[in-house]
């Protein structure tokens, strides 16, 4: 009999850390993308900075935070990293409060400091945290890009359409307010166990320095400044395009980029299974060849809903690359993997800044065509670059499971995958009790356990979600029963809009019946006071439904297919 007030296993403590911080990252990136986004507007309506002074303070953020990822990977190595990553979190919210109050450019130049030192204490731990189950699940990074951007589209539309009616005061406190629920998130989870020979303390981290992890992943480090170089170029000429193009306002240039966001909150865990058939080179450069023929059709767009299309190939290419350069760079590094994702970091940052200003050139100096066309060269670069860097670091092109789930580790350290037969101890633990003298689960004949590179390299959750919910004391759900749910969501809908059609204040009517203007996602039509609060929440559940309709296809299917 097991006892109740035993502490938790290594395994579970693993888990739920990595749970606590997806939820973490889900919180603190939303408004960090989101201010990054409404910065410059802000600067420049309420500050009346000039452009120059607009882009000093987007420029400070950066700097210092590309000065201080370094740091943040050392303090990731040989700190607890729950209480770096917190740190972050609540310097990256006092940020957006400092926005908030900010009066003056000089206060501003104080919260952009803080955003970014927080930004890279925040990002590099959280990398290092999520890490640290890899061994064990190849799926840690494609969730914790999934986590990432589902926060970013959550917070773009309810942000965006809320800042009508809150104005940049709310927005920057609602942001400063989910920073620090994240914060709480990282402070609460479990400490990390650090068994002997791990890299969880400063005697084994701190004997390895930034040089010689640099140097180690320097083929890498240049692939990811090429990768993130194409990225920020396709992005600023997309944005410059939309606005100079098409004369879009800033919600509506926004919305172009949503669909973008979705595919890559979705995309990334069904992503991963190419990865696991083809190998990592095959994707990467498949990945770099879609992304380079989305950038060369951009200039043949001819309205901005094809942009928005284009945009979601783009989004489904990085939903590939972004988790793949991450997990390498966790695998190159070894027990320095603070250290590694502190220069993975820097070198995106820098990428990042060199794809904005060449973007910002190539619009301005030469002709849309020309500018989309070496955008496109850049990517396709990647095709070859991306994969020879990983065939350079000598990482495996397969990710495997190097080490059992720990569900299949009994306490003694002993491996019991496939039905409870014992294969080996796990290295370094000693099995304090007999193997014999522990019950053995029954196992059934009707439906053989999943192995354990099933559970970890497939993109499924490491037990079937029926298993999940029998284990909380929940019978699994049918398909039926999630389709009657989807039915009372969309009857609860229904009713809903008809009522706010009556008084005018339905979004969906709008849209059904053509009075809205140009971009369908547009956020001008004229409310004010409770009227603007209901049609934007009457928005952000339209989305929310089409987004709860899709995923509720998906489960069905996959429940068909079991």
């Amino acid at each position: 009999m097991s006892d109740p007030a035993r502490p938790a296993t290594g395994g579970a403590v693993a888990k739920r850390r990595e749970a606590s911080t997806l939820l973490a990252a889900a919180l603190t990136n939303g408004p960090a993308e989101l201010v990054d986004f409404v910065l410059p507007l802000w600067a420049g309506i309420a500050l009346g900075a000039s452009a120059t002074e607009v882009g000093l303070l987007v420029a400070l953020e950066l700097a210092v935070s590309v000065v201080v990822r370094p740091i943040a990977g050392v303090l990731a190595d040989t700190r607890e990293r729950r209480y770096v990553a917190g740190a972050g979190a609540l310097l990256y919210g006092l940020s957006c409060a400092g926005y908030a109050v900010a009066g003056s450019l000089p206060l501003a130049y104080v919260a952009a400091v803080l955003g970014g030192v927080g930004g890279a204490l925040l990002w590099v731990s959280v990398r290092a945290i999520v890490g640290e189950r890899l061994a064990r699940d190849t799926t840690v990074y494609p969730r914790l890009m999934s986590a990432q951007e589902t926060g970013t589209w959550v917070a773009f539309v309810a942000g965006l359409t809320l800042l009508g009616f809150v104005d940049f005061l709310g927005l920057f406190l609602a942001c400063a307010a989910a920073c620090l629920v994240g914060a709480v998130a990282l402070f609460a989870m479990p400490a990390r166990p650090a068994p002997a020979g791990e890299h969880g303390g400063a005697d084994v981290a701190g004997t390895v320095g930034l040089g010689a992890v640099g140097r180690r992943l320097r083929p890498m480090l240049l692939a990811v400044v090429v990768t993130m170089t194409a990225e920020a170029a396709i992005g600023i000429l997309l944005l410059l395009h939309l606005q100079r193009g098409f004369d879009l306002e800033i919600i509506e240039i926004a919305y172009v980029f949503l669909p973008g966001a979705i595919a890559m909150s979705v995309l990334p865990g069904y992503l991963h299974r190419f990865v696991l058939r083809f190998g990592r080179t095959r994707v990467l450069a498949t990945a770099s060849v879609a992304s380079a023929a989305f950038a060369a059709s951009l200039s043949l767009a001819p309205n901005p809903w094809v942009l928005a299309g284009l945009w979601v190939l783009s989004g489904a290419a990085w939903a590939a690359v972004m988790p793949i350069q991450q997990a390498v760079i966790a695998e190159a590094s070894g027990a320095q993997t603070g250290r590694g994702m502190g220069l993975y970091e820097s070198a995106a940052l820098v990428g990042g800044v060199i794809g904005s200003l060449a973007g910002g050139l190539l619009y301005d100096g030469g002709s849309w065509a020309l500018a989309c066309l070496v955008a496109a060269a850049v990517i396709l670069s990647g095709a070859l670059i991306v994969p020879r860097s990983v065939r350079a670091l000598g990482v495996a092109d397969v990710p495997t499971a190097t080490e059992p789930e720990e569900s299949d580790v009994d306490d003694g350290g002993a491996s019991t995958a496939g039905g409870g037969a014992v294969v080996a101890p796990a290295p370094g633990v000693v099995p304090v009790v007999p193997v014999a003298t522990r019950p053995v689960e029954p196992v059934s004949l009707t439906k053989p356990e999943p192995s354990a590179d099933l559970r970890a390299g497939t993109g499924e959750p490491s037990a079937p979600e029926t298993t999940k919910q029998q284990a909380a004391g929940k019978p699994p759900k049918t398909p039926r029963q999630r389709l009657v749910e989807l039915g009372q969501h969309a009857a609860l809908f229904a009713a809903v809009q008809v009522g706010l059609a009556v008084f005018g204040v339905s979004w969906l009517w709008d849209l059904l019946t053509g009075r809205l203007s140009g971009l369908v996602m547009r956020g001008g039509v004229e409310h004010d006071g409770l009227a603007a609060a209901a049609y934007g929440v009457g928005r952000i559940w339209t989305i929310v439904l089409v987004v709860d309709v899709l995923w509720t296809m998906i489960q069905v299917s996959r429940s068909r297919r079991r």
